[in-house]
């Protein structure tokens, strides 16, 4: 009976109703009410803290957005003025290649046209040239980047094949226990070519235990790539690969059940799911 009781009084504590109260800061009797079991206020506060770390990238995405297109419109703006002063010191030259053509001063002092010299400020344009100079320079690092970026960013499917086994938790089909499965498995036959997905650098090339023949690539700006149960790699620790490389062969060497390759990426130290850099690309 005592502990019957002791339940009773833990239900009831839990379902116990909560009133949280939302008053209009210029209309006090005009207040909501709402109720709501105390056991969920963990969930709520979890949902909200959630909804709270989704919006806070959202803005940074679009912040993010923002700038780049605010570089781009000036760069562009930049690029008319380059354009623009090129011209007018092409139809310099042009005049005077025509004024020279006259050949004796005199020619050249009744040809030339003096109502027109007074825009003809040779040091503005020098000034306007070397600014477009530098503009033209910051456009080129910032595409070197950004270029730079994009080789480094894994991009597309390592092997033309199928999904057998997405990132998250699942049972292993070795062992039986429900683990992190830290990639994606493609399914494809023994000896098809494994590509890798960005430029860089080997890291590893060797047996990996579990993981059979392995390939690791190290990216730049953070990124890496792990490509596991090769038959046979094909790249050496310090190699320099392209995009769309091939780096070793599909196998089922490790812990496999089947002839597939076992594909990871890691960003910042941390394993991510590949399949956000996997959709809408294929490696070359």
């Amino acid at each position: 009976m005592w502990k019957m009781d002791q339940i009773r009084k833990f239900r009831k504590k839990i379902l116990a109703p909560v009133t949280i109260m939302f008053i209009h800061h210029h209309h006090a009797r005009h207040s909501i009410n709402m109720n709501i079991p105390m056991f969920l206020l963990p969930l709520a506060a979890v949902l909200c803290t959630l909804g709270a770390i989704y919006v806070g990238s959202v803005v940074a995405e679009l912040f993010s957005y923002q700038v780049r297109e605010s570089q781009l419109r000036e760069y562009s703006e930049k690029v008319g003025e380059f354009n623009s002063a090129l011209t007018s010191v092409k139809k310099m030259e042009s005049d005077l290649k025509t004024l020279i053509s006259y050949g004796t001063k005199e020619k050249i002092l009744e040809n030339v046209d003096t109502a027109d010299m007074g825009t003809m400020d040779i040091y503005q344009i020098q000034k306007q040239i070397q600014l477009s100079m530098n503009t033209v320079a910051s456009i080129n690092e910032y595409l070197r980047a950004e270029k730079d970026l994009y080789l480094s960013t894994p991009r597309g499917f390592p092997v033309e094949g199928r999904m057998t086994s997405l990132f998250g938790s699942r049972t292993n089909p070795i062992t039986g226990r429900v683990e992190l499965h830290r990639g994606i498995d493609i399914a494809a036959p023994s000896g098809t070519p494994v590509k890798a997905t960005a430029d860089g650098v080997v890291s590893f090339s060797g047996w990996n235990g579990g993981g059979g023949n392995t390939v690791v690539i190290e990216h730049g700006h953070g990124f890496s790539s792990c490509y596991a149960h090769n038959s046979a790699n094909k790249v050496t620790v310090g190699q320099m690969v392209k995009r769309g490389e091939t780096v070793s062969h599909v196998g089922a060497t490790g812990n496999a059940t089947g002839s597939h390759v076992h594909y990871e990426i890691w960003q910042g130290g941390r394993v991510i799911n590949p399949k956000q850099h996997m959709e809408g690309s294929h490696v070359p």
